[in-house]
């Protein structure tokens, strides 16, 4: 069973358009949720960012796009290190590089996460920088208004601002990864497998190096949605009544 966590109501259905079949939602809402829907007074309230966390396959970008696209949001994935990489004077290949050397380590993460909250960029390696650049840019978009951020540990950035829905995406559908990896990505058949984990435990390293969390567990957000059994419209239209009032 999919399970999928919505802060609007306890249970609820969704139908597939094509097969008719319905998917249970299972609601965890917490503690910060609670606090934030009875400073509203009532139980529906608007968010004005989501934050998607996806593993490698499973669509979440399109998902986001197309979010953005439906709700007229502005969405922001790979402009953040484009703006990043102006920025600094380097390419996005370059930054690419330095996201590769993230460790898990617990003590680089301490060391990490309190530079990073003070904003202090002295002693931190060209990743930490990076890093903490990142931070600033989505910071200085999410000033602008709602949004949707794609990744960078975008939660982290946010994390002092209201109305923000933490998002993962994951897909049970080993053929529909395989497919989209392929056709979309442009990735070969046999470099299939080996692409996705590469990826998967880069995000997952420095998910982990920067925030000092497991980024695919699944109590760190909101919402955990599975694109293999709603598919990607359906994770689309889950997710776009978190910006309707």
């Amino acid at each position: 069973m999919s399970i999928v966590a919505f802060p609007f109501f306890h249970y609820n259905t969704i139908v597939m358009n094509n097969q008719q079949r319905a998917i249970i939602i299972y609601v965890r809402i917490n503690q910060q949720m609670l606090l934030n829907l009875a400073d509203r007074g009532g139980y529906r309230m608007k968010y004005r960012y989501i934050t998607i966390e996806r593993e490698y396959g499973s669509g979440g970008t399109q998902i986001g796009k197309k979010l953005g696209e439906v709700c007229n949001v502005p969405f922001y994935g790979r402009e953040i290190l484009e703006t990043v990489a102006q920025k600094r004077g380097i390419s996005t290949e370059r930054i690419d590089q330095y996201e590769e050397k993230a460790t898990g380590s617990l003590i680089y993460s301490l060391f990490l996460m309190n530079r990073v909250q003070s904003g202090d960029a002295n002693m931190l390696p060209e990743e930490g920088k990076v890093f903490l650049d990142e931070q600033m840019e989505i910071r200085r978009l999410a000033q602008n208004g709602p949004g949707i951020f794609m990744g960078h540990c975008a939660a982290y950035a946010l994390k002092n601002m209201k109305g923000v829905a933490k998002v993962f995406i994951y897909c049970s559908s080993e053929e529909d990864i395989k497919k989209r990896i392929v056709e979309e990505y442009g990735i070969d058949p046999q470099n299939v497998e080996a692409t996705r984990k590469y990826y998967n435990k880069k995000r997952s390293a420095y998910f982990r190096a920067n925030t000092g969390k497991v980024w695919d567990d699944k109590k760190n957000y909101d919402i955990v949605l599975d694109s293999g059994t709603l598919g990607i419209e359906g994770c689309v239209k889950a997710l776009k009544g978190l910006f309707e009032e």
